[in-house]
């Protein structure tokens, strides 16, 4: 980073004297009149000043405290011009922060001399506190574990010496095309760390990290890398700042961020340089903080901490303890497929002790070694699986299945993580529950009475084929799209889910065997016998289950029943009456005979024209009367009767002992 030097003076030709030699030593020359000096002091900072004191000691003066203020342990450094060899005036210049006096006459090449030598490593100012700083630094490195405390202490140590608003730093994205960074450390809250930012809106440490240089911006206000986020990021103090990039073999990690507040202005060089110093010491820091972290988050995804190679088998005896206290077995085979290490869980898991399985189709059931070897080849082409079934034989003989998951060690030589426990009942529970579930299924879709079920906001989710017949649609068209009270007449889904909610109708929670109409498609009502219940899903709402039988059928039958029993109570009746009146014209015949022969008889033996053969033919004519009748009854053949006095009833003679003849013989 080049020196700059600023020359206060109005007097041109002194400016010209000693700009040349100056030059010429590899400073980078600046001009200031006396009243903008002060004003220049606070806006930017370098790293010497030649002040011409001749004519106006106080403003000299009152610059040279200026400059002290400002940088305290960094003040820039200063040397006062004099016209003659006043002590007294040298004192002052000297108390009042210069660095060295010398007269304005003074060879321009010594001056210049004189003014480089200050800035040397050996001999410059402040070089023995920047030494001693930078050791106090190395100790905090060398001496914690806690790399936040270790990265706290170096903001907050740059951030008092340097009198700034506020230091932080900043690691940079983990993998390339992430835009996300972290803060790790800040000088004014030792409590943030692992902060997110995303970098779109910091584009000045976007720069940084790219171009692995140095950024300096003077002035946030109208610097124009700052045009789209200034009002969203910067706070309205901040005048200046300045990133210092943390480079680890040629890979910029991080940046230290330094802010300046308007009334400090920005870091001199020597203090820009003395933080890039800091920021390379920092990034063995920062590296090793970023592997304790990385290895903190594969450790929380696997759920054990990273294990190193074969070569690394000693370093990894250490964590023996944790390896054997996991519920999981964890194995670590190379790149040949040759077993490293395993905690005692693995070779519990395995039935297997300590030294007797090499390679991991020693102990792979025979039908899972094919997958085996694939999986081993997806490992050489770094795809690696998770939660594979891979079946087991254990030492005993018996199989188990381990859910398996597979991950690179971490320090590319090949070799591979695996981590597995054991799910053989788990997978047995879910097989019998898939054919629970398969079995149910079917008893659903084969069921001969209609099955349905809805939420109980009335979303239909299960319409099986049997409720397809019944009510005449597909199910496609009623599931997720009608309302269960559409099955329904008009207030019938509202009386079940009322007994459902009550116990008119069975216990509360279910509706008992209840004959009601539903609706089919055409709208027609549909007799059914309807049962319901609310059945509890786990980790959901209950459902409203309801199981009907369409009656129909069973009406019609019951119908032709009732018909068929009615027609047999006439045939009975008819049969009863045919064989009553066979009887009666049987028995009535004989007697009726002999009083129609003794009748007869009496009617010939009697005179004529007597009284009592006139009885005798009325005897007669009234026999034969009853004659006719016992004829009638003989040829009763069905059941046919009138009306005979109120409503009574007698058997019509007359239609009971017709004979039907069928239409094709009239």
């Amino acid at each position: 980073m080049a020196a700059s030097v600023v020359i206060v003076s109005d007097e041109p030709a002194l400016c010209d004297r000693l700009e040349a030699p100056l030059t010429a030593a590899g400073w980078e020359v600046r001009r200031s009149r006396r009243t903008s000096a002060g004003e220049r002091a606070r806006e930017t900072r370098q790293t010497a000043w030649v002040i011409d004191a001749r004519g106006n000691l106080g403003g000299a003066l009152e610059l040279l405290r200026l400059l002290r203020a400002l940088g305290r342990r960094f003040a820039p450094l200063s040397l006062a011009l004099m016209d003659t060899a006043d002590p007294a005036v040298a004192r002052s210049l000297l108390d009042a922060g210069a660095h060295d006096v010398a007269l304005a006459s003074s060879d321009p090449h010594e001056l210049a001399c004189r003014l480089t030598a200050r800035v040397e490593p050996s001999g410059g100012p402040g070089a023995t506190e920047d030494s001693q700083l930078l050791l106090e630094l190395t100790r905090t490195f060398a001496s914690s574990l806690d790399f936040h405390e270790i990265l706290y202490t170096v903001v907050r140590r740059i951030a008092e010496v340097t009198q700034v608003a506020r230091v932080s730093i900043v690691l940079a994205p983990r993998e390339d095309g992430e835009h996300v960074g972290y803060v790790v450390a800040a000088s004014d809250d030792v409590s943030l760390i692992n902060r997110e930012l995303d970098l779109h809106k910091y584009p000045e440490i976007e720069r940084a990290l790219e171009t692995r240089t140095a950024l300096t911006v003077s002035d946030v206000a109208t610097h124009p890398i700052f045009d789209a986020v200034r009002d969203d990021v910067l706070g309205a103090d901040v005048a200046s700042v300045t990133l210092l990039p943390i480079v680890w073999e040629q890979d910029a990690i991080g940046v230290l961020f330094v802010r300046a507040a308007s009334s400090r202005g920005a870091l001199s060089d020597r203090e820009a340089h003395f933080c890039q110093i800091v920021a390379n010491a920092t990034a063995i820091a920062l590296r090793n903080a970023r592997a304790i972290e990385s290895l903190r988050r594969h450790n929380r995804e696997l759920g054990f901490a990273r294990l190193e190679a074969e070569r690394h088998l000693r370093s990894l005896e250490r964590f023996a303890d944790m390896f054997a206290s996991t519920a999981e077995g964890i194995a670590v085979f190379d790149k040949h497929a040759e077993l490293v290490f395993a905690n005692p869980r693995a070779y519990e898991l395995a039935g297997y002790s300590a030294g007797s399985v090499r390679r991991p189709l020693d102990f792979i059931a025979e039908r899972d070694r094919e997958l085996v070897r694939r999986l081993w080849r997806d490992l050489a082409e770094q795809r690696y699986a998770r939660d594979v079934d891979v079946r087991i034989v254990r030492g005993d003989g018996t199989e188990v299945i381990c859910n398996s998951s597979f991950a690179p060690l971490g320090d590319n030589d090949g070799s591979i993580v695996i981590s597995f426990h054991d799910v053989t009942d788990q997978r047995r529970t879910e097989a019998n529950l898939i054919k629970t579930s398969e079995f149910l299924r079917s008893i659903v879709e084969t069921s001969v009475d209609g099955i349905t079920a809805a939420t109980l906001d009335g979303e239909v989710v299960l319409f099986n084929p049997a409720a397809e017949r019944i009510y005449g649609v597909r199910a496609d068209e009623v599931i997720g799209k009608r309302r269960w009270a559409s099955l329904y007449p008009e207030g019938v889904a509202a009386k079940i889910r009322a007994w459902l909610h009550s116990s008119e109708r069975g216990p509360e929670g279910q509706v008992e065997p209840t004959q009601l109409d539903v609706r089919s498609e055409t709208g027609e009502p549909v007799p059914v016998l309807l049962s319901a219940a609310l059945s509890e899903e786990r980790g959901g709402s209950p459902l409203v289950v309801t199981i009907f039988t369409d009656l129909r059928a069973q009406r019609a039958a019951e119908a032709r029943l009732a018909e068929a029993h009615q027609q047999l109570v006439r045939s009975e009746k008819q049969a009863l009456i045919a064989e009553l009146a066979g009887t009666a014209a049987h028995e009535l015949n004989q007697p009726l005979t002999s009083i129609m022969a003794y009748a007869d008889m009496l009617q010939r033996r009697l005179p004529r024209h007597s009284s009592e053969a006139g009885f005798a033919r009325t005897m007669l004519s009234e026999a034969e009367r009853m004659s006719d009748i016992v004829r009638k009854i003989g040829k009763i053949t069905k059941y046919e009767t009138t009306a005979y006095v109120g409503e009574q009833k007698i058997i019509d003679l007359d239609r009971a002992g017709t004979k039907t003849v069928p239409p094709g013989e009239r």
